[in-house]
C-alpha cells in the first residue's frame, strides 16, 4: 500500500488523537473541581490515560505517513477535535463528551482491527483496555446524571445530543469513505453509525426507564 493511499486513515487517526488530547486537557481543567473527591481523582487518572492515547494515535498517524513517530512532541491538536468537546466548560458536558467520543473511537478502532489489514499496524491493545474502563466510568456517571433531580437530566441530554450529532457526522464520513473501503481498511457496510446510535439510544432508555 502506498502512503498516499493512507490519507483517509491518517485523518481518522488524527481525529481520534485530537479529541483524546482535548479530553485529557478538559479532564484536568474541569475534573479538578469535580462533584466529589472520587470524581476528581478519577478525572486526573483518566486525563493521563487519554493524553497517552492521544500520543499513541499521533505516533501512529506519523508512521502511516512514513515519518518517525518515536520523537513526537504534542503541543496542540491538529484542528480535528469536535467543537462540543473543545468548548466543554462543565462536568455534565465533560461526561457527555467522554462517553460519546469514546464509544465512537472504540467502534472505529475495532473495525480497523477486524479487517486485519496486513500493512496497517494497529497498536491498540493496551489503549482499548484502558478505554473500556473509561467507557464504564463515564457510562456510570451518565446514568447518575440522567436520573438526577431538577434540570440536570435535561441539561445532560442536551449536551449528549450536541456531541453525538458531531460524532455521528464523523462516523458517517468514515464508514462511507471510498478510499478506506477500496483499500479494505474498513469493510463495506460496517454500520458504524447504526451501532453508535444503538449504543447511545440504549443509554438514554436507561434514564427513561428510571423515570417511568
Amino acid at each position: 500500500m502506498k502512503n498516499q493511499n493512507l490519507v483517509s486513515l491518517v485523518e481518522v487517526a488524527e481525529t481520534i488523537a485530537d479529541n483524546k488530547f482535548i479530553l485529557g486537557d478538559r479532564l484536568v481543567e474541569i475534573g479538578i473541581s469535580g462533584p466529589n473527591l472520587e470524581a476528581t481523582l478519577s478525572s486526573i487518572a483518566m486525563a493521563q490515560a487519554e493524553l497517552g492515547h492521544a500520543r499513541l494515535m499521533y505516533k501512529w498517524a506519523n508512521e502511516l505517513q512514513g515519518l518517525n513517530g518515536t520523537k513526537i512532541e504534542v503541543r496542540g491538536q491538529t484542528g480535528k477535535a469536535f467543537p462540543s468537546v473543545v468548548n466543554t466548560t462543565n462536568w455534565i458536558g465533560l461526561i457527555a463528551g467522554l462517553y460519546a467520543v469514546n464509544v465512537a473511537v472504540d467502534l472505529v478502532m475495532k473495525a480497523v482491527i477486524n479487517t486485519n489489514h496486513p500493512k496497517v499496524n494497529t497498536p491498540f491493545s493496551k489503549m482499548l483496555k484502558e478505554q473500556e474502563e473509561h467507557l464504564l466510568y463515564s457510562k456510570s456517571w451518565c446514568k447518575q446524571l440522567l436520573n438526577d433531580t431538577g434540570a440536570v437530566p435535561k441539561t445532560f441530554r442536551q449536551e449528549l445530543e450536541k456531541v453525538t450529532v458531531e460524532v455521528g457526522q464523523w462516523l458517517r464520513t468514515v464508514e462511507n469513505d471510498e478510499l478506506l473501503i477500496s483499500e479494505k481498511i474498513f469493510r463495506e457496510n460496517s454500520n458504524l453509525i447504526a451501532l453508535y446510535k444503538e449504543t447511545i439510544e440504549k443509554l438514554i432508555s436507561l434514564g427513561d426507564v428510571q423515570h417511568v
